[in-house]
Formats: structure tokens, sequence, C-alpha cells
């Protein structure tokens, strides 16, 4: 691993395309650590996400330390239902099966338990367990994102130096979302909505059925646009209201 890209303005590019698709791919690693954070006691949050976020940058720098059994990970191991499963295979479909169970769960607890429970649950969520739970999709996700690393740098220095700068922003979002989230239930539900979404993904790619990811991040992006005007239009009925307007 050497340092001699840093003189070729290619490699800058690279970088530079690199770092921002590494932080697209990690909006949806930053809203589960978001919402299982949210779970935890106040104190607790900001150690979790920071946490969580350590635990996949350090995954990310293995992997790509570990290149040679990344791609190995792509040679078929069986065939089963007319598709040829890889390791890679099998993370993504265990790993999607874990978020869209762990998304639909916490759907369920908002909409059906009782109101009552949430001190309860709060208080049996442990620190570490919440960042097991972080680890274990953030395995899912660093794979993902290596292999799209792999396909767009050839030094492994750029592959390292855009995680590091990805992580630094991811960071920096992660308090600001985590908080947005927890004080609009909305949002926090089309988050997990978002998970869901997500965790058919990687199914599907698990059997071979890829799907653009452009589709999921525009269906996203304007499902958070619509949400955004929401709040806004709620914002200032509510402003409207205090101030004993019209409509009061």
């Amino acid at each position: 691993m050497t340092l001699d890209w840093l003189a070729s303005p290619d490699a800058w590019i690279a970088l530079l395309t690199l770092t921002v698709l590494e932080v697209v791919l990690g909006i949806d690693n930053v809203i589960f650590i978001s919402i299982l954070a949210g779970k935890l006691p106040a104190a607790d949050q900001p150690r979790a996400r920071s946490l969580g976020l350590g635990g996949a940058f350090i995954t990310r720098i293995l992997l790509l330390l570990s290149i040679t059994w990344i791609m190995r990970l792509t040679q078929p191991l069986f065939t089963a239902v007319g598709h040829a499963f890889s390791g890679r295979d099998l993370i993504l479909l265990v790993g999607g099966l874990f978020l869209i169970g762990k998304a639909t769960r916490e759907i369920h607890h908002k909409l059906e338990g009782p109101l009552d429970d949430a001190a309860d649950v709060r208080g049996r969520t442990t620190l570490w367990g919440t960042v097991a739970q972080i680890m274990v999709i953030d395995i899912v996700f660093s794979l993902d994102s290596v292999i799209t690393a792999v396909g767009m740098a050839d030094d492994v220095s750029i592959m390292i130096a855009a995680n590091v700068v990805a992580l630094g922003v991811m960071l920096a979002a992660a308090g600001a979302i985590g908080s947005f989230v927890e004080r609009h239930p909305t949002v926090k539900m089309l988050a997990l909505a978002f998970l869901v979404l997500i965790g058919t993904n990687l199914v599907a790619e698990g059997f071979g059925q890829h799907i653009n990811k452009g589709y999921t991040y525009g269906a996203m992006a304007f499902s958070v646009l619509v949400e955004m005007l929401n709040l806004r239009a709620r914002s200032r009925a509510e402003a409207v209201k205090l101030r004993g307007g019209p409509h009061a």
C-alpha cells in the first residue's frame, strides 16, 4: 500500500467520488444506528452511535485489507432454487432478513405496543447489546460498501482514505439525525420503512436479483421531501394557532 496516488489528479477524483458514495451508502447505516441508539438512556446514546460507526469503520478497513478473501466470497458455493449461492449472497441474505425482522418488530412495537411500556423497554436495552446488534448489520453494510470500493479504485489507501472522510461526515451527522428522528414519530416510522426496503433489497441481492440502488435511494429521497413538507406545514399551523390566528 503506497501513497503515490497523492500526485495523481485521477486518484483525487476517485477519492472524491468514492467518499461521496461511501457517505450515501452509509445513510442506511446511520438510520439503523440512530433507531437502535434511541432505545437507550439519553446519556448512552452518543456513545452507542460513536461505537457503532467506529465499529463499521474498523470492519471496512479489515475487509479492505483482505481484498483477496473478499473476492473469493463471490465464488459460488452451492446451487439451490436455480441460483448459485456465494458467501456474499449468504451474508446479504441473512443480513437482509435480520434488518427486515428488526425493523418490522420496531414498527409493530410503535403501532401495537402499550404506551406505558416505553420506559420498561428503555430500561431493558443495554449499551453493549445495542452495539452488538449494530455490529451484526455493520458487517453486511460494510461488505456491500467494500465490494463497491474495490470496483471503483485500484489503491487500497484511496479506499481507506475515503472511508476515513466518510466516517467523519457520518459521526458529525449521526447525532443530529438521531435527535431529529426521535423528535418526530412520523419520521421514525418512515426511517423504519426505509430499513424494511433496504432489507428487501439485500434479500433480493442474495438471490441474485440486482436492484438498482438509484431506485431505492430515489424513493427514499422523495419520501423524505414529502415528509419535510408535512413537518413544515404542521409547524406553520401550530405557529398560527399559538398566535391566535384565524384558524386557532
